[in-house]
């Protein structure tokens, strides 16, 4: 039985010595030992300022952390992470974070190598049941792995952990390809795999911030004030699953690699030390509501939009599409006029199929274009290419199907983050100090 620390936040270095002292996280780290440090980076905006609370593991528990291992005498430290973006040929977004949150000053004072994962090498790793994965040789190679997801909930697997942070190690084509439209073997079942591909992961929760309705920015941050550490990875997420109120055994890929190695997802399975959980639960809601059909989101209901079909998102849609679902909803919504569409349904993913009594089918995005693109049952195909879909495309289509949207709704499209900064203001609690290097 796997230990697992919960500790209050309250002092730089000192709170999260304590949950790696309780836990005895590094208690297998030798001096010399190579490491391998992923954060959690999902999103950054190089234009505007960003809501990082709940979204981004702090920079105040990264540094902590690499101080830890520093103190225990480890060798090369690896910091890496592959930033989502927009634009599959941006370079240049993951180093603007590195650079804001202080990394590279990090780097030079701890001796740290810092690095865009995207740089590779990747290697295939077979997984079995016919998945293969490209794997940072980083990861692969390092003796240890300091696993540092924020406490967080997810719009598709319900929490993103420890385990769900691992896909933030494998290339762009195999983040895709975790969104599966198998039923079984699908993106819950891909991340319970990732966990199998390396041993010595320690997990350290970062819950400082905590986020209902994530990932992303668009979620709702609190300030929780929360470590949660283990050297082992999934007894760490069944309890981060639980301070986030969720019975365990309810986390589909959490369920699934517990079963693998022959445990309970559930907290009979873990030795708690530290605070107890009873003083750190707080329920985090994780869903999107629509309607009872799933075809339409509940803003859109608000507004009374009709002739619309927006089937609600499924486990195959992957990251780079999803990143524009919200602007586009944004974008419809915004032009209902109180005059019902002409019958238009929007799919999305790599599983959904037309309503063939509707009049126009927007396919978005590769996946979409490739599965319905022949469809007998679509009256009006309208395709918009591209993995993600190509914006200029997206207007043109959705102003095909009779809707006349804003197009400067997606031109300020870089600039959406700053919307969400609002919420956060004169909120003293919330501060970006948690996100720099401190002086």
């Amino acid at each position: 039985m796997n230990k697992v620390s919960i500790v209050k936040y309250e002092k730089p270095g000192e709170s999260v010595s304590k949950a790696i002292e309780l836990s005895g996280a590094f208690d297998r780290l030798k001096p010399g030992d190579s490491v391998f440090i992923k954060p959690n980076i999902v999103f950054w905006s190089s234009v505007v300022d960003m809501p990082p609370w709940g979204v981004i593991t702090t920079t105040r528990v990264l540094e902590d952390v690499v101080r830890e291992l520093r103190k225990r005498g480890a060798g090369k430290i690896v910091i890496s992470e592959g930033t989502v973006t927009t634009d599959p040929k941006d370079t240049t977004t993951g180093l603007h974070a590195f650079e804001t949150l202080g990394y590279n000053k990090l780097a030079k004072t701890y001796d740290l190598v810092i690095k865009d994962i995207f740089e590779g090498p990747f290697k295939q790793v077979d997984l079995g049941d016919g998945v293969s994965l490209g794997f940072s040789e980083d990861l692969l190679n390092a003796d240890m792995v300091v696993n540092l997801p924020v406490l967080k909930t997810h719009a598709q697997t319900k929490v993103s952990l420890g385990l769900k942070n691992l896909k933030g190690c494998i290339d762009k084509k195999s983040r895709k390809l975790c969104h599966s439209p198998d039923m079984i073997l699908d993106l819950d079942a891909h991340v319970a795999k990732l966990s199998s591909v390396v041993e010595n992961v320690v997990t350290i929760i970062d819950g400082i911030y905590t986020l209902e309705k994530g990932p992303g920015f668009t979620g709702n941050a609190r300030r929780s004030d929360i470590l949660i550490a283990s050297s082992d990875m999934v007894s760490a997420d069944i309890v981060g699953a639980a301070a986030l109120g969720f019975d365990p055994a309810e986390i589909r890929h959490l369920a699934i690699r517990c079963k693998e190695r022959g445990m309970e997802p559930a907290l009979s399975s873990v030795e708690l030390v530290g605070e107890p959980l009873a003083n750190v639960v707080s329920a985090h809601a994780w869903d999107y509501p629509y309607n009872p059909e799933n075809t339409l989101p509940a803003n859109m209901i608000k507004r009374g939009v009709s002739g619309l079909c927006f089937p609600k998102y499924d486990h195959s849609l992957c990251t780079y599409c999803s990143a524009i679902m919200g602007i586009l909803q944004v974008a419809i919504g915004s032009a209902y006029k109180g005059t019902p569409f002409d019958q238009v349904q929007v799919l999305t993913g790599k599983m959904m199929k037309p309503d063939p009594s509707m009049h126009h089918t927007i396919l978005m995005g590769k996946c979409q274009v490739t599965l319905n693109r022949k469809n007998p049952d679509i009256k009006d195909p309208i395709l918009v290419p591209g993995c993600p879909p190509d914006m200029n495309k997206l207007i043109e289509g959705v102003k095909k199907a009779g809707i006349d949207i804003d197009e400067n709704i997606f031109k300020a499209f870089d600039f959406a983050p700053a919307l969400f900064m609002a919420k956060y203001a004169n909120k003293p609690e919330f501060t970006q100090d948690f996100y720099r290097v401190q002086d």
